[in-house]
């Protein structure tokens, strides 16, 4: 029988054999600097099966001896034999706990991000553990060293800054760690980034249907941004509101100004260090924005309520500001719980939901639950479509590619669409995208 141990995470590593063991050991360290917890498993593939290997006195003594010899400061591993798949191959356990931080295995200092190991100096880990100004995503080295910053450059002159070359940008802006690696923060920022912001809509209350799925992303991520925001806007729809005193008034779906800083919020704050974006789901009667991270080290719920700035990422909250995606006044809580209350708040150790109640059904919520038999499309009208779900910014020319169908028969059945309600143009025609409503 196979025995299954789970999935890899912050304090479990697998390997498939002792041939491992240096990087094992390396793993060893990082979920110690990360958890003060750490084990490793011998034997076992990174799916978590048991496969098993030989095991002699000599196997665990060489185990024993590498963690002695490369291990800094010294730690007292457990080392268990446990049964494997036969009577032969063995699964060995390796198990240790430590407090006496930083640790550094081979002369490296690493800290555990989800399953991964990631190299960071001593200094920064020193000042992480400290409490001393700590800033990841300024510290910890990119995977990629080959960025460009096009982009994000473009972005600070159309703010009114000038930028003379690239290394002052990067210097500038701290785009490079102590050592002179480019840091997670240049990743997320480059014209390199593949980070993906996701912005689900479901046809109900819940998420047992989805009605679409757009990703805004592979690129500067303060354009990922204004993109996601600019999407869920133009779905922010108006009524009349009849029960005002005053006379009639517009009644928007929802409350522009939260929902802005709410996403504003979720991105600065969110804790890149795992490269989890924040996404926002859409509902028919609400939209909730959900960062990875949950509350700030060190700030407490009423500090939180009141509006206090304590910034997880501090430089990147700066490049916010210098690009006019966030501001020092701390407003942004107040003035979603001026509208919504305190109920808008979901916390919990790992993640932070703020919910927009919407004040009416939209229109687009009746169309997803009823296009099917209100709406007759050809077949040319579905196929675009799809087209449009998987890839919102497809040319007409991409279009026909994707769907077998003229030019000319993708033109007319786009204004078909609009005219329908169905799709949406938002942005430029060189740079916008359509939104599928």
């Amino acid at each position: 029988m196979m025995l299954d141990y789970g999935k890899e995470s912050e304090t479990v590593e697998f390997k498939e054999s002792t041939g491992e063991l240096k990087e094992g050991i390396k793993s060893i360290a990082s979920m110690l600097n990360k958890n003060k917890h750490a084990i490793l498993y011998f034997g076992i593939t990174n799916k978590g099966k048991a496969i098993g290997q030989e095991t002699s006195d000599k196997t665990l003594r060489d185990i024993s001896q590498a963690i002695s010899f490369n291990v800094e400061p010294a730690i007292i591993p457990t080392i268990t034999v446990l049964d494997g798949p036969s009577e032969n191959l063995k699964v060995i356990k390796v198990e240790a706990t430590g407090s006496d931080i930083p640790y550094s295995a081979y002369g490296q200092y690493l800290i555990r991000s989800a399953d991964e190991d990631k190299k960071i100096t001593r200094e920064a880990l020193r000042k992480m553990f400290t409490g001393a100004g700590f800033d990841f995503i300024s510290e910890i080295e990119s995977t990629r060293q080959d960025l460009t910053f096009e982009k994000f450059a473009s972005i600070l002159v159309s703010k009114g800054y000038h930028v003379l070359s690239t290394s002052s940008l990067v210097k500038a802006k701290g785009l490079k760690n102590t050592e002179g690696k480019y840091n997670i923060m240049a990743f997320i920022l480059s014209d390199q980034s593949n980070i993906s912001i996701k912005v689900v809509r479901f046809a109900g209350v819940d998420k047992t249907s989805m009605a679409q799925r757009t990703e805004f992303g592979n690129q500067c991520l303060l354009l990922a941004l204004q993109q996601a925001m600019d999407y869920v806007e133009a779905l922010n729809e108006t009524n009349v509101d009849l029960e005002k005193k005053s006379g009639k008034r517009d009644l928007y779906l929802f409350d522009a100004e939260s929902f802005q800083e709410a996403w504003k919020n979720a991105c600065v704050h969110n804790s890149w260090m795992d490269m989890i974006p924040p996404a926002i789901y859409i509902y028919s009667d609400r939209l909730e924005i959900v960062s990875y991270g949950g509350l700030p080290y060190g700030l407490t719920l009423d500090e939180f309520y009141e509006g206090t700035s304590h910034p997880i990422n501090k430089a990147l909250w700066m490049i916010f500001n210098s690009a006019e995606y966030a501001e020092q006044t701390g407003h942004g809580v107040p003035t979603i719980l001026s509208k919504y209350g305190k109920g808008a708040f979901k916390i919990s150790d790992n993640y932070l939901t703020v919910t927009i109640p919407f004040a009416f059904k939209p229109t687009w919520a009746f169309v997803g639950e009823k296009q099917s038999e209100s709406l007759v499309l050809s077949d040319g009208q579905k196929a675009i479509l799809e087209a449009l779900k998987r890839n919102p910014r497809m040319t007409g020319d991409e279009l026909a590619k994707a769907t077998s169908f003229s030019v000319s028969m993708i033109k007319k059945s786009m204004v078909k669409l609009q005219e329908m309600g169905l799709i949406k143009r938002a942005g430029s025609k060189r740079y916008g995208y359509w939104i599928l409503k």
